[in-house]
């Protein structure tokens, strides 16, 4: 892609779009693989492709060499969404594009991709080697590929992720975690007439500890609990003798996932013939802000103002990303370097026409110009590209 125009940056982003892929579908995420794995092999890029696991896809990396050599740079995308087959399809009004996952995000995995291309095609290579890793299940956690994204991450300077950017273009330099705990009470089941005296309520007890859990949430400080799930009983004429629940949290910081956690395992009994079980399950930790971050933020800002446009300014994002990962295990982050749109995971889903040209430049810069010192501005720079119009 020598020549850089919103028609062609379209396109591609189309091609990345018509291949269906909610997460549960194995044989659609690695449609997509197999898409991104033809574009890698066109940049020479070296494919490691492994296996999906518990139903999902493969994981993808490949691997771009740079002028220098040593660490690179780990480029992050999911190729899953949420949106099962048939649920709406491409379309383009005005001046958005609609469809599902175009702005969570293959309109950013198509960017960087092109991006790498743009320099192939103009005979240059990223200033560090970059390591384009493709995730087949980040919609749900990414249960089966967290190991990797971290064992990946740590040995590579920096962490780019082209998740969308939020609020019209700020990049995402920090991002509060997620907590999940999975609880289950267990009571004693009774006729609800004639015996209700015998029984023991597993749902009371649960109401319990809903109560308490939520009591936590705390608006000013982030820091919010929800009970989306609860299961609980099997007939209105029965004690019910099991409940099931699902706790869900917004952490910001180490903190409160703390606080959650010891809540979770100081519930207190309120019937003594009610047993509570309580299990951790997925969730992200999250990530803060740090000077090797703002220093990566700083650069892209100014690469964004060299080439003509404002990224609007940075972010701390309540969503997670597997940007989570890398961002908590102190290896500087850069999140939301993907398209300028909204709508995500509804049938709305869009991004703006207007922004791939500019956002796509931006990831080349990035890609020529990051070097050993992390932010990339120490040392030489590659040349200037053609000034493009703004974003928006």
């Amino acid at each position: 892609m020598q020549t850089l125009t919103s028609d062609a940056l379209l396109s591609t982003v189309r091609a990345w779009v018509d291949i269906e892929s909610p997460t549960q579908d194995a044989a659609g995420v690695n449609r997509v693989a197999d898409h991104a794995e033809g574009l890698l092999r066109g940049l020479g890029a070296t494919i490691e492709r492994t296996p999906g696991r518990d139903g999902f896809g493969d994981i993808l990396i490949g691997r771009v060499p740079g002028e220098e050599a040593g660490p690179g740079l780990l480029l992050l995308g999911h190729m899953d969404t949420v949106h099962q087959r048939g649920t709406f399809a491409y379309r383009v009004e005005g001046g958005r594009a609609y469809g599902p996952g175009i702005y969570d995000m293959k309109g950013g995995n198509a960017i960087a991709l092109a991006a790498l291309q743009h320099l192939h095609a103009m005979g240059r290579r990223p200033r560090l080697p970059v390591s384009v890793m493709m995730i087949p299940d980040e919609e749900v956690g990414s249960p089966s590929s967290r190991a990797a994204i971290e064992a990946e991450a740590a040995r590579h300077r920096a962490a780019l992720v082209v998740e969308p950017s939020g609020e019209g273009g700020k990049l995402t330099i920090a991002r509060h975690g997620i907590a999940r705990w999975h609880l289950r009470t267990l009571g004693r089941p009774a006729h609800a007439g004639a015996y209700h005296a015998e029984g023991r309520s597993a749902v009371r007890e649960m109401a319990h500890h809903i109560l308490a859990l939520e009591a936590l949430t705390d608006h000013p400080r982030n820091f919010y609990v929800n009970i989306g799930i609860l299961q609980g009983g099997t007939h209105e004429n029965m004690v019910p003798a099991e409940c099931r629940a699902i706790c869900y949290a917004l952490v910001p910081t180490a903190a409160e996932q703390k606080e959650l956690r010891d809540a979770v395992h100081a519930l207190p009994q309120h019937d003594p013939d009610v047993r509570t079980e309580v299990t951790e399950g997925l969730g992200r930790p999250p990530f803060s802000k740090t000077s090797a971050i703002q220093a990566l933020y700083d650069h892209a800002a100014a690469l964004a103002r060299e080439i003509g446009f404002e990224v609007a300014g940075e972010r701390v994002a309540g969503g997670g990303s597997d940007g989570n990962f890398t961002g908590a295990l102190g290896v500087p982050t850069l999140d939301g370097l993907g398209v300028i749109g909204g709508g995500p995971h509804t049938l709305e889903e869009f991004l703006d026409i207007d922004c791939l040209v500019p956002r796509t430049r931006l990831l080349a810069r990035l890609f020529e110009t990051l070097g050993p010192g992390t932010a990339g501005a120490i040392g030489r720079a590659a040349p200037r590209p053609r000034v493009p119009r703004p974003c928006g």
